[in-house]
């Protein structure tokens, strides 16, 4: 061996020869493939491993009958009501009824102390009779005048009397006609007086100006009453309690669908278990608003024979505005759903570069801009080979839990997802 052999062998062990670097690197490309498949197998395992498996609700999509109701809430009142005051001032003496009671038309409900009435009607009834005796009076000197008139036109006949005493008789004989006449007026008006007072004097009885049911007494004996401003209200008196009304606020969004003649049903606190009929009388044109809410009044009728409801009751009425029969469904849950991305992207992408770069399945994506509250509105999703799929469906109308399907996107029988399950951790 050459002393140039021993050095070159030197150089090779200690790496002086070029050689060295090239396996250094190739040995640091090795490690980094492994721990890059590393990586990729813990991933993959976190994926797919022994984690919580995600599982789906679904619903069934079936034919049958859709009935679509608008609710609105309402008080129930008498079909006629009626306030019942009093034209006159004075000191309510008594009282004959009380709350409940019925009556009858013109039945005396309270008396106002009649003694100032009466005062009146005695002092009307003199001054008539004065007037009569004023209209005697007139009637003897108007006899009295034509008379003497017709003296004077014989004297003056006769050439025994003046043109002077005939004027004289013929204008006294004139103004006994006036007197007359003025003195009859008289009689008239006193006689309207004491009709007046003898009005006034009988409204000192408040009668019933119905028959029906006292709901309201608001006076009590010895109360005083002044009627000079305003009347005020003693009484409120429904007429048929058997027969009522609902009145509900219509929301200015259902208006268009609640015409007259509907079928509709309510409830009331008072007897949650049960559903009382009624129907659409009327839908007025006139809006309320009420904290910028716009509604409008609509009229129930209904039978209380029972008397079981009760006026000033609060309602809550389900007007059927529309029905349909052996419709494709779809619960609406299944239209408000939609899966999370990764468990639609699962099974997509191969590849340890799928697995640590993932991507957002097409199915999973949502169209921005105008048209993204449609499709949301009607786009159902089911599982094809695992995966969800989302199908683009033409919704009908919807009674709030059911849909109808319009196009021949869905068959009966079809599975749809509602929700999520996810089994509980194992400890």
């Amino acid at each position: 061996m050459t002393t140039r052999d021993s050095a070159a062998d030197v150089a090779r062990n200690i790496g002086l020869d070029g050689r060295a670097p090239r396996r250094r690197r190739a040995l640091y490309w090795l490690t980094g493939l492994v721990l890059i498949a590393l990586a990729g197998g813990a991933l993959a395992l976190l994926r797919d491993g022994p984690q919580d498996q995600v599982r789906f609700r679904t619903a069934t999509v079936e034919r049958g009958d859709l009935t679509v109701k608008v609710t609105a809430t309402g008080q129930l009142q008498p079909v006629t009501q009626v306030e019942v005051g009093t034209e006159v001032s004075g000191t309510i003496e008594v009282v004959t009824v009380n709350f409940n009671d019925r009556v009858r038309k013109g039945q005396v409900l309270a008396r106002l102390d009649p003694d100032q009435a009466q005062a009146k009607q005695r002092q009307s009834k003199a001054a008539l009779s004065l007037a009569e005796a004023g209209v005697a009076e007139a009637q003897a000197t108007l006899t009295e005048t034509a008379g003497k008139l017709k003296r004077v036109r014989n004297m003056m006949g006769k050439r025994m009397s003046s043109q002077e005493e005939l004027d004289t008789a013929a204008a006294a004989a004139e103004r006994a006609v006036a007197a007359l006449a003025v003195a009859r007026a008289k009689v008239e008006q006193a006689q309207a007086q004491l009709d007046a007072d003898t009005r006034t004097l009988e409204k000192t009885e408040i009668r019933s100006p119905i028959d029906g049911t006292v709901l309201k007494r608001q006076v009590e004996p010895g109360q005083t009453v002044a009627a000079s401003l305003q009347t005020p209200v003693l009484f409120t008196l429904a007429e048929d309690l058997t027969q009522m009304e609902l009145n509900v606020a219509v929301d200015e969004a259902d208006v268009g669908q609640v015409t007259e003649g509907l079928k509709a049903e309510f409830t009331v606190d008072a007897y949650p278990n049960r559903r009382f009929p009624a129907t659409i009388t009327q839908v007025r044109f006139s809006p309320q608003t009420v904290n910028g809410v716009v509604t409008y009044a609509a009229l129930l009728s209904l039978d209380n024979a029972d008397l079981s409801l009760r006026p000033g009751m609060t309602a809550t009425a389900e007007i059927v505005v529309r029905g349909l029969k052996d419709a494709l469904l779809v619960p609406n849950s299944a239209l408000r759903f939609t899966p999370p991305p990764a468990t639609a992207a699962k099974g997509n992408d191969g590849g340890l570069v799928g697995m640590l770069l993932p991507r957002r399945p097409p199915d999973a994506r949502r169209p921005k801009g105008k048209d993204a509250k449609t499709v949301k509105a009607a786009r159902v999703w089911t599982l094809q080979g695992g995966v969800p799929t989302a199908l683009e469906v033409k919704a009908g109308v919807t009674d709030g839990t059911l849909t109808e399907v319009l196009d021949g996107t869905l068959e009966p029988g079809t599975a749809v997802l509602v929700d999520l399950e996810r089994p509980a951790r194992k400890p």
